[in-house]
């Protein structure tokens, strides 16, 4: 990796010569050191220090003003830097440090056998109490997992010694931002990342092939599993036709998409693809990819998986260390790069207690969200512990690791325990395996016995929660975190009602906050809505279905309510999307689908719907009312994103709950009710109902989930889970190497990143005299930069679709078109909630071209910019980047023509996705912001970055100057030396294509 490499390369100002083509071919065919055979890696390591050895016997020096190329072996260290003068003293450093490369393992004597209770073994693993040193026995569980990969993967060439002492040092080392190599055992995506992620993997391809080198060195070289989980949208709902017409209706429209993933699942070794119908990417993974441990033929280490979805940290709950990152480092990884990292700090969350009668997991998870949101633990992992554990079932875990993103951790993790063990015998593990996992996690001193006196571990930081303490809550109008006690939330709605526009505020008038639009639904039907009418009410995958309490709670509530008499309205949208087919057949089991049924929550599909802004289209007069009125009416989902203008453009506000809550407030109708003193509706027999009536008891739940949960329903829906289903059968899909890209395809369009592309890289570019495209405030979410949901007729990307011939009703989602970069491209920033300082905080996607004033769309003033050679950058407040893990949301601005952007903070995928791209984070300096050094945006800014990569370091201090004759410093935020080199190659992907291919 490059900063193996800073050591030689700084002083020489650049990077590596070109090798010679045999060289580089020997080099480039030299295969990864494998996990699973060790005695495989001893050999390949002694062939890749034969073959370094023999690249630099023939390196080739040039002259002092020469630029050379290097299109070696990405995976060498010498291979991050493409560019050097007088290059033979850093060459001499090289052929030192590497012609003593260790032929072995360096490892290899604590390579230990793990016996079987009735004789043989499992297989051979590295065992950490082998090395005998304490200060192991004090890391945190999710630290020995960094730790263990480290030593497996130890070669001192892509992963060195020092990484091990780093992390074996970790209470040293985590407080200096010291960098490691981390390697994934594999990579997980889902379809509306996984379509953009395989249109990269197949322009490489081409640009391999452009290049002179073999297309199929871009290929995944760890497991890669693709559940298709995000197309299905809620077209039809409220009748049991819904879950067979919005699936027709997917295949219909995402044709085109699911052909090409298709074609990807053959293309590529190493990939499953999961078709669509299956349920939602995290639950597949929870109840049946996650291994836990993997058993590679004889060879046992941890699973650890990066995924492409924010909210792969909901494995985290059952002790796989997994988060999310952008698409393009997930790409990275699959073609065997590792991932740098900078060595978290890990905050320990005690939990204590259990929760008191009538708190659900979601209102713990909310609760968990906002503490480490006030704390602050950004770029952290979190790790729960403590006597709570025990009340907690696995569903809970995963429910709150489900929402690491949110409260802004890295990962929010549960070691293995007893619990875990259980549900893996629960969702169909054999026993075998499951003896496997725990002889193997014992041994290595990675399970947590709380039968057994427990040993201190080392914190970063520590917190502590009672779970008795925990009340019921809500989270909202805008913010996961933002929560809300049920008892206190018609005083918040009304106190949002009155504040300025914000996260917390609508700013209506006292005069018209009480009153009411009268209209007939669908022209026969009696109906009126009002500030805070519940208008799409939605039991959604992801954070909840996987959890059996909270799921037939919601049923339960469903039975409750309709036994007295009480039901949904029928303009409140309704809709149940479970995260895999075991809901269904617990639910059936329980014999209470049927009143869910009965209250409009009839299954649409299973997938994720709502919480992504696939809630389809309300009905025509409930549009009307609320556009005609300026309503601000609600939804009430049990996902785990509420941001404005994400789940309906017509919904302003948007509550975060239980499913048993969802239920609650589609009965009521709104969210201007306080549960404990209003009832929710009249009962058949004329008396108020009021949410304790229906509300089932602890006991009633565990008996229901006792009864219902059964292992043999995982066993019979995993059996069958990749066979998929007539229509995924019945498509056709090439079966070439290469794609063949069709030019008037409005949803698979061959991206421009690569094209023209050259064996030399293009090193760093000026950022002079740039405009200010678009000046934000604090938490401008990714659903701000590249929003998923509704592309909005008058959009630029809606008039792009209309010239290719696509009508409006055939638009489908952003999310579904992230394979066409014209489309993506057109709408970035297209959020129409969006709020841009450069015209007066209007709201919606819309800019101030400055040279001549106008205001145009983002799209058409980026284009201006670009047309007429200027750059632009961004100026931007805090959290900058925050919700979902986006890669559209940096790949977007590059092709708009941002050069930088300049924030408060940034949330941690999105800072390391826009590194990715080769766009310049920066920081403000601590209490300092656009507003307090008295930036508008109007200005032309300049950053003072050295011409050569050799000449910056991550974190240092950058100046930007105006022509206003304002000068600031701020902070550089490529974060390791690793980025800095991505920089260098202009983002990437680039840099992994110049590296595999060879002349």
């Amino acid at each position: 990796m490059y900063r193996r490499a800073t050591s030689g390369v700084r002083s020489a100002s650049a990077s590596l010569t070109r090798l010679s083509s045999s060289s580089l071919s020997k080099i480039a065919s030299t295969p990864a050191a494998p996990a699973s055979a060790p005695s495989a890696s001893v050999l390949n390591q002694t062939n890749r220090s034969k073959s370094f050895s023999s690249a630099l016997r023939s390196f080739r020096v040039g002259s002092a003003s020469t630029r050379w190329s290097y299109g070696g072996n990405w995976r060498s260290p010498a291979s991050l830097r493409a560019q050097t003068r007088n290059s033979a003293p850093v060459m001499e450093r090289f052929e030192r440090k590497y012609a003593t490369m260790a032929s072995e393992h360096a490892y290899k004597d604590i390579l230990t056998s793990l016996p079987k209770p009735d004789g043989g073994e499992y297989g051979k693993y590295y065992s950490l109490p082998a090395l005998n040193d304490p200060r192991i026995d004090r890391l945190p569980y999710s630290v020995r997992i960094l730790l263990e990969s480290a030593i497996r993967n130890c070669d001192n060439y892509q992963v060195t010694k020092d990484d091990v002492e780093k992390i074996i040092d970790w209470e040293n080392t985590s407080t200096k931002q010291v960098e490691i190599a981390f390697k994934p055992a594999r990579v997980i995506l889902q379809d509306f990342t996984g379509v953009p992620a395989l249109v990269d993997l197949a322009s490489m391809r081409d640009a391999m092939k452009n290049l002179g080198s073999d297309p199929n060195k871009i290929n995944p070289l760890v497991p890669v599993d693709l559940v298709i989980d995000h197309s299905v949208q809620v077209d039809a709902a409220g009748t049991d036709k819904a879950r067979r017409i919005n699936e027709e209706l997917e295949f219909k429209r995402n044709k085109e998409r699911f052909a090409f993933l298709k074609w990807g699942s053959s293309a590529f070794d190493n990939m499953l693809v999961v078709p669509p119908g299956s349920g939602i990417v995290h639950q597949v993974n929870l109840e049946y990819l996650g291994r836990v441990v993997f058993n590679s033929n004889g060879f046992l280490y941890p699973d650890s998986v990066v995924g492409t979805d924010s909210h792969t940290t909901m494995i985290d709950g059952l002790g796989v260390a997994g988060w999310g990152v952008g698409g393009i480092e997930a790409e990275a990884a699959m073609l065997g790069q590792p991932m740098s990292m900078v060595l978290p700090g890990v905050v320990g969350f005690k939990l204590d207690g259990k929760l008191k009668e009538g708190v659900t997991a979601t209102d713990l998870v909310l609760t968990v969200t906002q503490i480490l949101r006030k704390h602050g633990v950004v770029s952290k992992f979190v790790e729960f512990y403590g006597e709570g554990m025990s009340e907690l079932s696995l569903a809970d875990r995963a429910t709150i690791a489900n929402m690491s993103p949110e409260y802004g951790a890295t990962m929010g993790f549960f070691p293995v325990d007893h619990v875990t063990l259980e549900y893996l015998k629960l969702t169909g593990r054999s026993d075998e395996t499951v003896a496997m996992i725990e002889s193997y996690l014992r041994a290595n001193n990675m399970f947590v016995d709380y039968n057994e006196p427990q040993q201190e571990r080392a914190y970063t930081s520590y917190l502590q929660l009672d779970l008795g303490h925990v009340e019921p809550c809500i989270s909202g109008p805008k913010r996961p975190h933002d929560r809300v006690l049920l008892k206190d939330m018609k005083a918040d709605w009304h106190a949002c009602l009155d504040n300025p526009v914000g996260f917390k505020g609508f700013a209506i008038p006292k005069e018209k906050q009480e009153d009411t639009v009268k209209f007939l639904f669908e022209e026969k039907i009696p109906a009126e809505l009002k500030n805070g009418s519940v208008v799409i009410a939605a039991i959604t995958s992801c954070t909840n279905t996987s959890n059996p309490s909270v799921m037939l709670g919601a049923a339960l509530v469903a039975k409750k309510a309709y036994d007295l008499g009480l039901m949904v309205k029928p303009w409140v949208k309704t809709s149940l999307a479970p995260g895999s087919g075991v809901v269904t057949k617990y639910l059936d089991q329980s014999g209470l689908q049927e009143y869910l049924d009965k209250q409009g929550f009839q299954i649409v599909g299973y997938g994720c719907t709502t919480c992504i802004g696939n809630s389809g289209n309300l009905k025509k007069s409930v549009e009307s009312a609320i556009k005609n009125n300026d309503v601000v009416v609600a939804s009430v989902l049990s996902g785990n994103r509420n941001f404005e203008g994400r789940v309906h453009p017509l919904t302003r506000a948007n509550y975060l709950a239980s499913p048993p809550l969802v239920v609650a407030y589609a009965l009521a109708g709104t969210v201007d009710i306080d549960f404990e003193k209003e009832p929710i509706g009249t009962g058949r027999d004329g008396k108020s109902v009021y949410l304790r009536d229906i509300w089932p008891s602890n006991e009633e739940i565990a008996q229901v989930v006792q009864s219902s949960v059964l292992s043999n329903m995982f066993k019979s829906t995993y059996k069958t889970i990749t066979e998929g289903n007539p229509l995924w059968n019945e498509l056709s899909a090439p079966s070439s190497t290469l794609y063949s890209w069709d030019s008037n395809s409005t949803y698979i369009h061959e991206p421009p990143y690569f094209k023209n592309m050259t064996a030399n890289p293009p090193g760093p570019r000026e950022v002079k005299d740039a405009y200010c495209l678009l000046n934000f405030g604090d938490s401008i979410t990714t659903d701000h930069i590249s929003p998923a949901g509704n592309i909005q007729k008058d959009s630029p990307a809606a008039k792009f679709l209309i010239d290719h011939g696509v009508s409006q009703e055939d638009f489908n989602s952003y999310g579904s078109r992230r394979g066409n970069d014209e489309v993506m491209a057109r709408g970035t920033f297209a959020n129409i909630r969006i709020v841009n300082k450069l015209v007066d905080g209007e709201v919606g996607p819309k800019t101030v071209h400055i040279p001549t004033g106008e205001k145009l769309s983002v799209f058409d003033a980026a284009s201006r910019y670009k047309t007429a050679g200027q750059d632009t950058v961004i100026l931007a407040g805090a959290e900058y980047g925050s919700g979902s893990s986006r890669d559209w949301a940096a790949k977007g601005p590059l092709l708009l023509g941002v050069k930088a952007v300049i924030a408060k903070s940034f949330e941690r995928i999105h800072r390391s996705n826009l590194a990715g791209m080769g766009i310049i984070p920066l920081c403000f300096k601590a209490g300092e912001d656009a507003d307090t050094l008295g930036l508008t945006g109007h200005e032309r800014y300049t950053v003072h970055l050295p011409t050569k990569v050799s000449d910056i370091r991550p974190g240092q201090d950058v100046t930007v100057t105006t022509d206003t004759g304002k000068s600031f410093v701020c902070t550089l935020r490529f974060d390791t030396e690793v980025e800095l080199a991505y920089y260098d190659h202009g983002g990437i992907l680039p840099y992994v294509i110049r590296s595999l291919s060879t002349k």
